[in-house]
């Protein structure tokens, strides 16, 4: 994230919202909306990556890309920056991430190859 506010794409305080929100969104909508928030987020995410898509704006966004070495991780679909146009994902963004992100970035792929494990077992599990 700090190689973002180098590049000057965003500055800190904008990145401490947009984790904030990120955090608390889910709760954000609900409380303002006064019902089950767990569409919204993702939906408005579709919207976003669709329209990159389409009009080949070559957005950064969040997206859960498959990764084969990037971030240090292999064979699996992990929530990253990347660069959406007309051919899809065009680019995986590699940011160097503090310590302290690279913590929390590890043990969210933790979750997620455990989530895949868990799921793959019980789809073979006939």
């Amino acid at each position: 994230v700090p190689e973002l506010i180098k590049l000057k794409w965003t500055s800190k305080k904008r990145i401490n919202a947009i984790i904030e929100r990120t955090r608390d969104g889910g709760g954000e909508i609900g409380r303002l909306m006064k019902t089950a928030s767990a569409f919204y987020a993702p939906a408005s995410s579709a919207i976003a990556m669709a329209e990159s898509y389409l009009k080949d704006s070559k957005r950064v966004l969040s997206c859960a890309a498959y990764l084969n070495g990037e971030y240090g991780v292999k064979g699996l679909y992990v929530g990253v920056p990347v660069i959406i146009g007309c051919k899809g994902v065009e680019k995986i963004v590699e940011l160097k991430l503090t310590s302290l992100e690279k913590k929390q970035f590890n043990k969210s792929v933790t979750a997620v190859r455990n989530l895949t494990s868990l799921a793959s077992k019980l789809i073979n599990k006939k």
